[in-house]
């Protein structure tokens, strides 16, 4: 049940991206002038009679964002009595802060007028939150302790792991292009100006020719992972096929970002862009965690050792006698 709960959640988490994404997308960021409150009302009772236009978008946002903090609190509550694992408990706190901390960013963008940086911070958390509850559905997945021998391959860990941090960086420009209005600085595609460098610069053309730019260095980091784990793990289906996946993923991502220069960045598909890279990290991490999967094994049994000789340590020198009495019996 932990683990449905989890993807619950996580399934929640992409919801709550499509529904930013659409704040931005269609300029509804200040459309909800005030923060926590709704035009002065508390925001569960403000009038859906209320909701028009933009609003609609803004204060939808905030109350998919409530309900995934909501959510977060029970899992994280339900990790902290049900989980064993002590590492996989305080991941569940860090989902709690993470959740918090982006609630309030979301209220500072608003209260100061949407600052670029605040902004790209707060799209920035939204998918390291989105990473942990990815993290958390494999943790409790009953095939991570199920699987079969762990794949111990320094090279592809160290690819997986590269491709995961590239991606999130490419995220993170995406996210400055959006909040600094650097979208459409470089109107055609796939030229740029006519051709292929831009032949004149300023801040917003550097931001969009640094993103186009990633875009290339990322979809070369995915097919060279993809062609790694077919060559040397064809038959492990936890590797391969989250890196077909993949590779299908950067295919789709590219070609909406096409489109959102092409539509004159239509807002549905400039969200679905925003929504498609947030799948192609998650998607990448799921691959580099399964990488990691036998260090962090071996890290969970460090850990457990640990705890039993502190508790051995800590025991009353009776119970130990006591103890050692049933071991000779």
């Amino acid at each position: 049940m932990l683990h449905r709960f989890s993807k619950f959640l996580a399934a929640c988490t992409v919801l709550l991206i499509l529904a930013g994404s659409l704040v931005t997308s269609h300029d509804a960021g200040l459309s909800v002038p005030d923060w926590p409150t709704s035009y002065g009302w508390n925001m569960f009772t403000f009038p859906p009679s209320m909701w028009v236009a933009n609003i609609f978008y803004e204060h939808g946002h905030r109350l998919i964002a409530s309900s995934v903090g909501f959510l977060t609190i029970i899992m994280a509550l339900w990790l902290w009595r049900a989980e064993s694992r002590g590492w996989l408990r305080w991941l569940g706190v860090a989902a709690l802060v993470a959740v918090i901390a982006q609630g309030l960013l979301g209220g500072l963008t608003v209260l100061f007028f949407l600052p670029a940086a605040i902004s790209t911070a707060h799209a920035g958390l939204a998918e390291i939150f989105f990473c942990i509850t990815v993290a958390i559905a494999l943790f409790t997945s009953p095939g991570w302790n199920a699987a079969a021998e762990p794949v111990d391959d320094l090279r592809l860990r160290r690819l997986a792991t590269a491709t995961t941090v590239l991606v999130y960086t490419q995220i993170l420009i995406g996210a400055t292009m959006r909040h600094t209005g650097a979208g459409l600085a470089i109107p055609d595609f796939p030229l740029m100006f006519g051709g292929l460098v831009p032949d004149h610069w300023n801040a917003k053309i550097a931001i969009h020719f640094a993103h186009r730019t990633g875009a290339l260095v990322v979809t070369a980091a995915v097919i060279a992972l993809f062609m790694s784990v077919r060559r040397h793990y064809r038959d492990r289906r936890e590797l391969m096929r989250p890196a077909a996946l993949l590779v299908a993923l950067v295919a789709i991502q590219v070609t909406l970002g096409a489109l959102t220069v092409l539509s004159l960045r239509n807002p549905w598909i400039n969200s679905f862009h925003v929504v498609c890279g947030a799948l192609v990290l998650t998607t990448s991490l799921v691959i580099a965690l399964r990488t990691w999967r036998g260090r962090i094994a071996n890290l969970s049994s460090l850990n457990a050792d640990w705890i039993a000789d502190r508790r051995r340590q800590n025991a009353p020198a009776g119970a130990l006698r006591n103890t050692a009495a049933r071991g000779r019996a």
